[in-house]
């Protein structure tokens, strides 16, 4: 997966900690829903970039059926890049932008299915054969039928296809060949995890990947089933927050969100307040903009400043009824309808708060007062308060922070070059306490990159840090591995595969393994990539490629053992 989960037990030596002696990575994202391609290039560089955001999702650039609604751009025609959002020439010029100012492109692509009409697409082509031939009502107590049956009159594709699977992965990599970094898939749900590791499979280079998948209780098909290609979308995670940010429940039950039985691993979870879709189809139980008590930026303090998931900050614009297309104006002005929900201050600034406290991923000093208010650390990197009640809170934290005196980013916005402080600050005394006086139904946060009369260029929004999901041991850095299987003999039809302890060794099954390449037999290598500072258990393991069920050969001994990070070519024999 693209990050790297490691609980509270990491150590965190944070004597050897120095504000100004490292980049931070960028640990958040942003949908930039239906903006077009020169209003993200330049947000980009004027915002994004150097507020520390790692990527932005953009809505589906391919050609699509005519029409204002915002789920027309879900109904393909063909894979040319051209549509409301701008040019193929402007889509180029925007990735390239956001690139230079360290911001990557993330594509919501749309390859379930094509636009509702005849199975015919002559601009692919895709014909009759190309597509599943189920129009029956999706009934989703059964697997085959999420996965066969047209969503909602859309045509279904034929995933399983070769063909299929070229055309799709042709427009994906040609959208990789101007630079996008990576893609959430649209829809996922409704295909084999197979299908789409067959696709990922045809993709140049690594690029990241994100699933939606929408699993419900009792469903036979579940967000889990599909971690073994990519992270994947924990709509739990949105669905909580609805219900204790509307104040339906004491706020502090979510102390120990993403532990539940059913969640994701944080490691595999993409987190958000709302997407596109729930904000509209879903607006009593879902928090948006509409909702009073602040609630909409103080859900989002608390999913930037909580360990759990790659977070995404939707960014969206106003609606009066669900079909609601964009604004015929620009997305830059950030009026006439536009939200800009991520130029918020609490929002944009908690996205610092997460760069820099990503080294600890973990919880420390947590606090409650029984109901909606919570206060917690982070490793002696940063601390956040949050008071959803309907008075002032005044109390002391014991903060586990360096003394000093900090900004507080929720109320001002620190000058990492210069420094300085626009807003209140906190000052920590020299036994790691704080005062906070905290408005009803706001927050205040700290972190150790923003330490007033300590400039740290490297704590704001360099383009020299990682991207990706934050956790410790580099928040989201990855490290290419290079295994190799010597003494792998084989019969035709038999290959050398790794598997291990992790999601990208496939977890122990042998039917996830990572098949390697007979490169100079009988031995066999092939490159993985994986989490920085990784601790990892794996062996060699030969099975026949077309059933993962039979030659199996295991490598005899205990498991072999490296960490990620101190050991990139580890090596083992049958």
């Amino acid at each position: 997966m693209r990050h790297f989960f490691a609980m509270m037990s990491v150590l965190f030596l944070l004597s050897a900690f120095s504000a100004t002696s490292h980049a931070v990575p960028r640990t958040a994202f942003v949908h930039l829903f239906e903006w077009q391609w020169e209003d993200i290039a330049s947000e980009c560089e004027n915002f994004l970039g150097p507020k520390g955001f790692a990527a932005v999702q953009v809505s589906p650039p391919q050609k699509s059926v005519n029409g204002s609604q915002w789920w027309t751009r879900y109904q393909p025609v063909s894979y040319a890049i051209e549509g409301r959002s701008g040019s193929r020439a402007q889509f180029a010029d925007m990735v390239s932008r956001c690139k230079a100012a360290g911001v990557d492109i993330y594509v919501d692509a749309v390859i379930n299915h094509m636009a509702a009409w005849d199975r015919n697409f002559p601009e692919v082509p895709y014909g009759p054969n190309d597509f599943h031939n189920c129009t029956d009502d999706i009934n989703y107590g059964d697997a085959w039928s999420i996965q066969n049956c047209d969503l909602v009159g859309l045509n279904d594709l034929k995933t399983e296809s070769d063909y299929v699977r070229d055309k799709i992965a042709g427009y994906m990599n040609d959208l990789i060949s101007l630079g996008v970094a990576g893609f959430r898939i649209d829809a996922a749900k409704h295909m084999p995890a197979a299908d789409i590791d067959a696709i990922k499979s045809r993709l140049n280079g690594n690029p990241y990947i994100f699933q939606e998948v929408i699993g419900a209780a009792g469903e036979p098909i579940q967000a889990g089933d599909y971690t073994w290609v990519g992270d994947v979308t924990e709509f739990n995670f949105t669905k909580t927050l609805g219900h204790y940010f509307k104040l339906r429940g004491p706020l502090r039950e979510i102390s120990n969100i993403g532990s539940w039985s059913g969640w994701l691993s944080s490691d595999d979870a993409i987190t958000f307040v709302a997407n596109h879709d729930n904000q509209r189809q879903d607006t009593d139980n879902t928090v948006t903009h509409k909702d009073g008590n602040n609630a909409n930026n103080m859900a989002h303090v608390f999913t930037l400043g909580w360990p759990y998931g790659y977070p995404k900050v939707m960014s969206s614009f106003d609606w009066t009824d669900h079909d609601q297309g964009p604004p015929a104006q620009g997305a830059g002005s950030c009026s006439n309808g536009w939200l800009c929900e991520h130029r918020s201050r609490p929002i944009a600034n908690m996205v610092g708060f997460r760069n820099n406290t990503a080294a600890y991923w973990g919880v420390t000093d947590y606090w409650d007062n029984g109901n909606h208010q919570m206060a917690w650390g982070r490793g002696g990197l940063g601390f956040v308060v949050l008071n959803m009640e309907g008075s002032n809170l005044n109390h002391s934290f014991q903060t586990g922070m360096p003394a000093g005196t900090y900004c507080d980013i929720i109320h001002g916005d620190f000058d990492y070059s210069a420094g300085t402080c626009s807003g209140p600050t906190i000052t920590v005394d020299g036994s790691g306490d704080a005062t906070f006086n905290v408005y009803n139904h706001n927050a205040s946060a700290i972190h150790v990159g923003a330490k007033v009369g300590v400039p740290c260029p490297d704590c704001g929004g360099n383009t020299n840090g990682e991207t990706g999901g934050g956790s410790g041991g580099g928040s989201g850095s990855r490290v290419d591995v290079n295994f190799t299987c010597h003494n792998g003999f084989t019969y035709w039809g038999q290959s050398v595969y790794v598997l291990g302890d992790n999601s990208e060794l496939g977890n122990w099954d042998p039917a996830q393994a990572k098949k390697l390449d007979p490169t100079a037999y009988p031995s066999w290598s092939g490159t993985v990539d994986m989490p920085a500072n990784t601790d990892v258990e794996w062996k060699c393991l030969k099975r026949e490629e077309a059933n993962p069920a039979a030659g199996v050969e295991w490598q005899s001994g205990g498991n072999n053992q490296f960490n990620t990070t101190s050991d990139s070519a580890p090596s083992a024999s049958f």
